[in-house]
């Protein structure tokens, strides 16, 4: 439910989650006044900042017991070949998009509050009208130590929070245009990828991207633990929420390529941003899908135990809030789940290509 909201509103919103979960399961906001825009497909799809991922097969899932339930069991998929964007969408690369179609995001439309109480327990009270304004979850770093299980100690609804104002009203992102482009929905990117000819990739493409080719390995570099060596991604080093050292440089989302590529040449898939897929979630879906498959779209529609009644889409890779006492999705086999009209502070996109 995007919409900015009183702190015991905001604290019920986000409580349920559990600590291993990084992305917040808020209630969805489905958008009632969704842009004009003109998007269109492209007669031609252009490869710059792509990369061709031949096809072939992998054992999906995770390959040690640090998996979440829904990351097992591990089977053997094969995907065809496809090209990626070398990184994620950058705010460049989306101005580009909203320049030349008008697109408005989920996040800068004003919520419809008869769509939002379809998703609700019945008889909740209407929010009064100066709550129902366009707003995003913005990360706060918690003062102190606070329990993990209570997200809205460190999120906070904002209001004027985008893509163009990532902390809200008075930020900007000039200066930022090789940044990730956040609090993009799943609409958004889907809206993005479209008018540029492209689409979102699968939950298996993006993992077998992701790999890079390496075999049974728990992280996108190999099995190195992440806080050995040189930064590895762009994660939360320190005491989470409160405490961030900032060894690997930054305290909030990095430009893209600030860190080293994977053994296929790609950026940031793990940390900086989360980046959507284009698979429903079911926590389930692993246990159903057939050893072997090719080219798996994911399950035919969504199921979270935790919220029944609000759809989520995959997102994969973790974020800048990613720490092992949290969710540690840095891991290249850890997937989350979000409302597809839901965009955040660290979500992100990038985009894939069969032409």
């Amino acid at each position: 439910m995007l919409y900015a909201c009183s702190d015991t509103q905001e604290r019920n919103a986000v409580a349920h989650d559990s600590v291993t979960l990084c992305a917040v399961p808020i209630p969805a906001r489905t958008a009632a006044n969704p842009s004009h825009a003109n998007i269109h497909e492209p007669d031609s799809v252009s490869h710059k900042n792509m990369i061709w991922i031949p096809g072939g097969t992998f054992v999906m899932g995770a390959v040690d017991k640090d998996g979440r339930i829904d990351e097992y069991p591990q089977h053997i998929v094969t995907v065809d070949g496809f090209w990626i964007d070398v990184t994620e969408v950058t705010n460049d690369e989306f101005t580009r998009f909203t320049d030349a179609t008008g697109y408005i995001t989920t996040a800068e439309r004003t919520p419809d509050w008869n769509e939002i109480k379809k998703q609700l327990p019945p008889d909740t009270p209407k929010p009064p009208d100066s709550v129902l304004v366009p707003a995003s979850l913005v990360f706060v770093p918690a003062q102190y130590a606070v329990s993990l299980q209570d997200a809205s100690q460190w999120w906070r609804w904002q209001p004027g929070a985008n893509w163009k104002h990532p902390q809200g009203t008075g930020s900007n992102i000039r200066g930022k245009g090789q940044y990730p482009v956040v609090h993009i929905s799943w609409e958004d990117a889907a809206a993005y990828a479209t008018w540029s000819g492209k689409r979102l990739p699968t939950e298996a493409e993006w993992e077998f991207a992701a790999r890079g080719g390496l075999s049974k390995q728990p992280f996108t570099w190999g099995n190195e633990p992440v806080d050995h060596g040189t930064p590895k991604a762009n994660i939360w080093q320190g005491h989470f929420p409160d405490v961030n050292t900032r060894k690997d440089g930054f305290a909030g989302a990095a430009p893209v390529r600030s860190f080293a590529p994977n053994a296929y040449g790609l950026y940031d898939m793990a940390g900086n941003v989360w980046e959507w897929c284009a698979d429903w979630y079911r926590p389930d879906y692993y246990k159903e899908v057939a050893d072997g498959v090719t080219n798996p779209l994911g399950p035919a529609d969504a199921y979270d135990p935790d919220e029944p009644a609000i759809p989520k889409r995959v997102v994969r890779g973790g974020s800048f809030l990613c720490h092992d006492s949290y969710c540690a999705s840095y891991r290249v086999s850890a997937r989350m789940k979000t409302s597809p009209d839901t965009g955040l502070e660290h979500t992100g996109f990038r985009c894939v290509s069969s032409k």
